[in-house]
């Protein structure tokens, strides 16, 4: 059976996204599976941080893409989490841009080797956004509550027109209960405003930024506190079972 590739996207930066990334495929690694994260994030990279692997990755995306080196040989290991990989993005593209058909044969290669292939895309539109859409099975809309990033949310999943239903998903990230009600906003707003189904909410949570400084992955630092528990369930969506919705405290 063949892996999936999930693009997690955002319309804007802020919302959490490459954090998301990190707790959900170290969650999808802590359930068994092999599980690779691919940093799409040119020149800005920092999902190696977020994962715990920083600088131990030589090779990049584009290495593989345009056949420098073996995806095998790109990829780096958590050293803590067996099953759960990183393939990083570039410093800088070095001459010809990846195409878009050059990163879905590297997507193939992923799929015959990985059970799930987690895109962090940068924010916005751009190369980085096409390249981590362009051949991925679904896609995760990640945004916040407030309206500046569910209007760029919607105007997200305008470009993912080609994307069949039940393939894409929205996450509402970084959610604050006192705010949503000093708001007069709810997650229904929130679904209704992205027009997308809802795969999980993930609650601010200190534990986040303390892993990060710690350069571990959540769910090794604190795997009971909030933000793990909401990996932990919607890894588990995306696996297909059926978790009920984190309630925020």
């Amino acid at each position: 059976m063949k892996g999936q590739c999930i693009a997690v996207v955002s319309g804007k930066g802020g919302t959490g996204k490459t954090s998301f990334t990190a707790g959900v495929g170290a969650a999808l690694a802590r359930s068994g599976k092999r599980v690779l994260c691919i940093d799409c994030d040119v020149g800005l990279r920092n999902l190696d941080l977020a994962l715990g692997v920083s600088d131990r990755a030589l090779m990049d995306f584009s290495d593989v893409a345009q056949d420098r080196c073996p995806l095998d040989a790109a990829v780096v290991e958590q050293p803590l989490l067996p099953g759960l990989f990183l393939l990083t993005a570039p410093v800088r593209m070095r001459g010809r841009p990846v195409t878009e058909e050059q990163m879905a044969a590297l997507l193939d290669a992923v799929r015959a080797q990985f059970d799930y292939c987690l895109l962090d895309a940068p924010a916005g539109l751009g190369l980085g956004f096409r390249l981590a859409t362009c051949a991925a099975d679904r896609v995760v809309v990640v945004t916040t509550s407030d309206a500046s990033s569910l209007r760029d949310a919607q105007h997200t999943v305008t470009e993912l027109h080609h994307f069949g239903s039940g393939t894409l998903h929205l996450v509402v990230n970084r959610v604050r209960k006192k705010l949503l009600r000093s708001m007069h906003a709810t997650i229904d707003d929130a679904i209704d405003k992205a027009g997308l189904p809802l795969i999980g909410v993930v609650p601010e949570d200190d534990a986040l930024p303390l892993s990060l400084n710690r350069g571990l992955p959540l769910l090794l630092t604190d795997s009971q506190s909030s933000a793990a528990l909401a990996y932990r369930n919607i890894a588990a969506r995306i696996h297909g079972g059926r978790v009920p919705l984190l309630r925020i405290k």
